[in-house]
């Protein structure tokens, strides 16, 4: 796996289970895959040498990441080295014009778009939109980095302005008025055969996800389904070989567009390590060595996953001493940290709560929320001292 960080490192517990031994490709002996695998190898994605070295007498190559050079794994494949997902499918996660391009060109939902050339341009595209619109680099961000939402004209002219100034292609699409997020994951294998978990709902603050409810609460049936299958076709047509996240947009209007596609195993699907029959990092792993897939089922009708983001200062109180206390307080709290050091709005780990029977989904969503609060500020929301009971 080319990639060291939280997901190579959960895709290496369930390689244990599989009798697999996954290498990690990692940038630094600390990065979260590295301090758990017995195999690693040190090096940039974007040196060719690493991905050889990497790449070596392994069965298949695959990603924590998309940021690999198409050129690069284009070389790889000639090599003989077998890449799933192939660079001609991962491009489309890599290059968000080649995505909106040929999204369009298969009659899959998209906001109206454009490439964006000149800061006037890009304010004529927004004032077209009615001044609302969101101007994006076409290759490189990820978690709200390289995103810009503009409400005016002027915003956008003087964002386009910004990144065109230091040579960074962008692309501007309408503002859609959104009632939600939502993420339809599925899998497939280099046989053919195709997965797909239920459609869940994303939170997101400062363009990070921070909650996952799965499932999308009071999501049409048929809403649902047309997602599922939107992401099988994709996945088909594309040539995905293993996990897809499409992420969407759900209007006020009940349509679905959508927004980005990442081939990996993806935040959405987190919950699926407790929540579902088959989490996505072994699906992930059974798609790329070609093994039939597993189920896909939820084991609860709701779960939530909550996101274990940095505190703004780092509490005093050790981790290791807050989880004591998270599982004293909720015991069936499910904990996934991933070693990395605090810092504020860093991605720590996240907490899983799948529901007992008959609780709603605002119930299971505040245990899963004061869990992840509490292990991120060791304080917890509700004011609760276990000292003063």
């Amino acid at each position: 796996m080319i990639g060291g960080g939280q997901l190579a490192r959960m895709t290496h517990q369930a390689a244990i289970a599989l009798g697999q031994t996954l290498r990690v490709l990692a940038v630094d002996a600390t990065d979260p895959a590295a301090q758990v695998s017995p195999d690693i190898v040190l090096g940039a994605h974007t040196d060719y040498d690493a991905l050889v070295r990497v790449a070596d007498g392994a069965t298949v190559v695959t990603f924590d990441h998309e940021h690999v050079p198409t050129e690069h794994l284009r070389r790889l494949v000639a090599n003989g080295v077998d890449v799933a997902p192939p660079p001609e499918a991962l491009v489309h996660a890599q290059d968000k014009l080649v995505m909106r391009r040929r999204l369009t060109a298969l009659g899959a939902p998209v906001p109206r778009f454009a490439a964006v050339d000149s800061a006037e341009g890009a304010a004529a595209f927004a004032a077209q939109a009615g001044g609302g619109a969101v101007i994006k680099t076409i290759r490189g961000g990820y978690d709200g980095r390289g995103v810009v939402l503009c409400d005016t004209v002027e915003q956008a002219r003087e964002a386009a302005a910004g990144y065109l100034a230091e040579s960074v292609p962008i692309l501007i699409e309408d503002r859609v008025a959104m009632r939600r997020e939502l993420s339809a994951l599925v899998a497939r294998s280099a046989f053919g055969q195709g997965a797909a978990w239920p459609v869940v709902q994303t939170v997101q603050r400062d363009g990070i996800c921070v909650e996952t409810l799965a499932p999308a609460p009071e999501l049409p049936a048929a809403t649902a389904a047309a997602a599922q299958q939107l992401g099988l076709r994709l996945a088909e047509e594309l040539g995905v070989v293993g996990v897809l996240a499409v992420e969407l947009f759900e209007t006020v209007d009940g349509e679905i567009l959508v927004n980005e596609l990442a081939m990996r195993p993806h935040n959405s699907g987190h919950w699926t390590m407790d929540g579902a029959v088959t989490s996505q990092f072994e699906q992930h792993l059974r798609a790329v060595l070609d093994y039939p897939l597993g189920d896909t089922a939820a084991r609860s009708e709701v779960t939530v996953m909550s996101n274990v983001l940095g505190a703004p200062q780092p509490p005093a109180m050790c981790l290791d001493e807050r989880v004591h206390h998270l599982f004293a307080r909720i015991p069936d709290a499910k904990v996934h940290m991933y070693g990395k050091g605090e810092r504020a709005g860093r991605k720590l780990g996240h907490v899983n709560v799948v529901g007992r029977p008959g609780e709603d989904v605002a119930t299971v969503r505040e245990r899963a929320n004061r869990a992840s609060h509490w292990l991120s500020h060791a304080e917890w929301t509700d004011g609760w001292d276990p000292h003063s009971s």
